[in-house]
């Protein structure tokens, strides 16, 4: 700590004395016409110890820095990578020799002008004929090897973390893209994107417990939204066919590797479809990505090698048979549901004998390692989807799951305005139970469907677990720019 403060001093020293030469340390912009990369590629043939006539014009931050006196070297970074700059008398002058190593420290944000060269050990750099800064930095940053170690540090300081580790940027940069091909495959199937609520007074949609806030213009407590399923229901209702939404959701529940309380979904809605239309449009959307992205349908996650050519379907009641050894038609009360929870080391509290597959599940979801169909559940988990053909206990639901992943839970939409109705009384009753995750009755939305809306199949995707797996990533904090953390002083 003390050598930190004795940085920032002489730092702060450094300022005053470039107020005092009138250097403007803050500027208001740069001319920046090159970046690192595409230097780096158009000079690749550039041979060692061969200079070139052509000029370039970069800005970055200042990684590293070796005075030698007479000739001086500066490694700078921007958003697309790493070039070096050279400072050598008989090229910049004394003047900017001096001025930079005097004045120029690792952190600093710089623009630099210069021919290009590449030195006798091959590495392409600029030597600089003009040298501004563009920012100076008053902290020092942290030591390549030995700083920044510390997982929940580097999640809370992102900006260092960014800065720090080339592959934090890159896992950034694949998930602006799988977003990227995402829209694009939504766009090449015929899907409008709608923008739907972040705030509403009904919340719906999942079974999951929301955040609750206050509107002070119209007096009244409202919802951060926690899917958007049923505005977008409303839009096939009005007369779209295929919509879908990337957005927020906000779920006030447990944060782990695969949980964050705010997460983004791709949500799509697909009129005159069912599940099984769903399942392979969902096999599609994913093998979209990885074509796209890797160029093959096979990568690793944590060690398991995956194939998206392959897809198995289990009933969850009999995946709930293989991995639990429990046959939960059997369980007729919620205290024989609350008795097998406690069993399998889940907490009873909230546990009714309706929710009881799914919180098994959640005990073996880890071991759906290879593409996974999870099918049919039981019709009392699913308030919002239709009965399966050919067994009325069951309704026509599916969830993917990869690397031990659920990445999407999706379903023959309800469009049975009387039985959606009688669907949110029951859910009413389970929340009188203590199924905090049970749905509210939304009224309106089943005045919607007595309008009508056409057959559906809708799919909800976590956008972030699709990413976790692609960037073989072990945690949703890892792909997510500023995860929430618990506050510190």
């Amino acid at each position: 700590m003390a050598r930190e403060d004795e940085i920032i001093k002489e730092r702060l020293k450094k300022i005053e004395e470039l107020k005092k030469l009138k250097v403007d340390i803050y500027p208001y912009s740069f001319d920046k016409k090159n970046s690192a990369s595409e230097l780096q590629s158009k000079y690749e043939k550039l041979k060692p110890e061969e200079k070139s006539k052509d000029k370039a014009s970069v800005a970055g931050r200042v990684m590293s820095i070796r005075l030698m006196g007479k000739i001086n070297f500066a490694s700078l970074q921007d958003q697309s990578g790493k070039i070096q700059i050279i400072v050598e008398e008989n090229v910049a002058g004394n003047k900017l020799v001096d001025f930079f190593s005097k004045y120029v420290d690792s952190g600093d944000f710089i623009g630099v002008n210069g021919a290009l060269l590449r030195t006798k050990r091959g590495e392409l750099s600029i030597n600089a004929e003009k040298i501004e800064i563009l920012s100076k930095a008053l902290l020092s940053l942290p030591e390549k090897w030995h700083g920044l170690q510390d997982k929940e540090e580097r999640y809370r300081k992102r900006y260092l973390d960014l800065i720090m580790n080339p592959d934090v940027k890159k896992t950034f940069d694949t998930r602006a893209k799988i977003i990227e091909i995402m829209r694009e495959f939504m766009k090449k199937k015929s899907f409008i994107e709608i923008e739907t609520p972040i705030l509403q007074q009904v919340y719906g949609g999942a079974a999951a417990k929301p955040f609750k806030t206050h509107c002070d213009a119209f007096d009244a407590d409202v919802y951060l939204s926690i899917a958007p399923e049923l505005y977008l229901k409303r839009c096939l209702v009005g007369g779209f066919e295929r919509v879908y939404e990337i957005t927020k959701k906000f779920r006030n529940e447990g944060a782990d590797r695969s949980h964050n309380p705010e997460h983004v979904t791709l949500e799509w809605y697909q009129a005159y479809a069912d599940y099984e239309d769903g399942m392979r449009l969902f096999e599609e959307f994913m093998e979209d990505i990885a074509m796209k992205l890797l160029g093959k349908l096979t990568f690793e996650y944590q060690g398991n090698k995956i194939d998206l050519s392959k897809w198995k379907k289990i009933p969850l009641l009999d995946a709930i048979k293989q991995y639990t050894k429990e046959d939960v038609t059997k369980v007729k009360t919620d205290e024989e549901a609350k008795k097998i929870a406690k069993k399998h080391g889940i907490d009873p509290a909230e546990v009714t004998k309706t929710n009881l597959p799914d919180e098994l599940m959640k005990t073996f979801r880890d071991k759906l390692i290879q593409p996974t169909f999870l099918t049919d559940y039981p019709i009392e988990m699913a308030p919002l989807a239709r009965l399966k053909r050919g067994d009325p206990s069951k309704a026509e639901i599916f969830q993917p799951f990869v690397g031990g992943m659920e990445l999407a839970r999706a379903y023959s939409e309800l469009n049975d305005p009387k039985l959606q109705g009688e669907h949110f009384k029951e859910q009413e009753m389970e929340r009188k139970k203590g199924n905090k995750e049970a749905m509210p009755t939304d009224k309106d939305f089943v005045n919607a469907l007595e309008y009508g809306m056409p057959p559906a199949c809708g799919v909800g995707i976590g956008i972030e677990r699709i990413v976790m797996l692609f960037t073989n990533q072990p945690s949703i904090r890892d792909v997510i720019t500023f995860p929430f953390m618990k506050q510190t002083e």
